[in-house]
């Protein structure tokens, strides 16, 4: 079968840490994403890109692709002597058939990650259809209001006389309500495949899952962001140009702030049933790369003058 380079997908290193992985699954989801983009094959990346998250932000599963890289050599995926298939499949709360089926991942991943197996009902008897699952991306600017969304997905065809149907692609406008958060189940009832034997649709349940963000960590309704100073503008005060998820704000930092303190910005958080969550602006002074000699006296001034010894506590 063919290999999939997961780490090419998203153009990383091997050696990359999971910042650097959801950093690059975030700009290549919004510039591949098949509601906005304008790129050729765009659906068919977005596809790959998504998949390769999936397997690199989970730890066992990239563990385990990490010791399977080695049996891909050019494009072509050749099993180790003994291998199996790891088969551990997902599946929906209501219906332990369900799994990944709903989403078009490759023969690769279905291989190692998603191993598939159906049971059919007697002949004759009516069966309803099973639910199936499928995870909606969502950027955390799209949390703040309510927004519509096209979803394309693809259904096993119908069982008839006993056998499998060819599949069915379905396109569906879908209400996202502000304030989802990660792991929200959105169902579409009588949206999921066919029934056997005259049984009913089963339902067709969304699962949200929040985008990571380049520049905003979540903690709960709250956002945190890193707020990069200058010595002296941590010493003396400044007013500096903040990002928020509507735009760039300005924020006055006191004087004397001190690495590691939050700095609150009311009201621009995210939205939840409590109301909006509040962004937080975490101090970080960083230093100038390098200084000429003229600054380097003027830190030496500053050093004898302050007379400051910041190991004060260990003596």
């Amino acid at each position: 079968m063919d290999f999939k380079d997961y780490y090419a997908a998203l153009g990383v290193e091997p050696s990359a840490d999971i910042k650097t992985i959801k950093t690059a699954y975030r700009r290549l989801a919004r510039k591949y994403h098949p509601d906005v983009s304008t790129e050729a094959n765009a659906e068919s990346k977005f596809k790959d890109v998504a998949e390769a998250y999936e397997v690199l932000k989970d730890t066992a599963r990239r563990a385990e692709y990490d010791d399977l890289r080695k049996y891909g050599h050019g494009g072509r995926f050749e099993a180790p002597p003994g291998w199996q298939p790891g088969g551990r499949t997902r599946t929906s709360s209501s219906d332990a058939g369900a799994g990944f089926q709903d989403r078009d991942y490759s023969d690769f991943f279905e291989s190692v990650f998603g191993a598939r197996t159906q049971g059919g009902p007697r002949a004759g008897t009516p069966r309803r259809g099973q639910d199936v699952e499928i995870e909606v991306p969502v950027f955390l600017e799209e949390t703040l209001a309510d927004h519509q969304r096209t979803i394309n997905y693809h259904l096993a065809g119908p069982v008839e006389q006993g056998r499998q149907g060819a599949p069915v692609s379905k396109t569906l406008k879908v209400k996202i309500n502000a304030g989802v958060t990660d792991g929200d189940r959105i169902r579409v009832k009588g949206q999921g495949p066919a029934g056997v034997n005259g049984g009913a649709h089963g339902d067709l349940y969304l699962i949200i899952r929040i985008a990571p963000h380049p520049l905003f960590d979540l903690d709960g309704a709250n956002l945190l962001v890193t707020l990069p100073l200058a010595p002296w503008e941590a010493a003396l005060g400044a007013k500096v140009t903040v990002p928020t998820l509507t735009g760039k704000i300005t924020l006055s930092v006191p004087a004397n702030s001190q690495p590691g303190q939050q700095l609150r910005i009311k009201g621009k958080g995210l939205v939840s049933k409590q109301g909006t969550g509040d962004l937080y602006a975490l101090i970080k002074v960083v230093m100038p790369p390098q200084f000429d000699e003229q600054a380097r006296e003027l830190w030496t001034q500053l050093a004898m003058h302050c007379a400051f010894n910041p190991r004060a506590e260990w003596e």
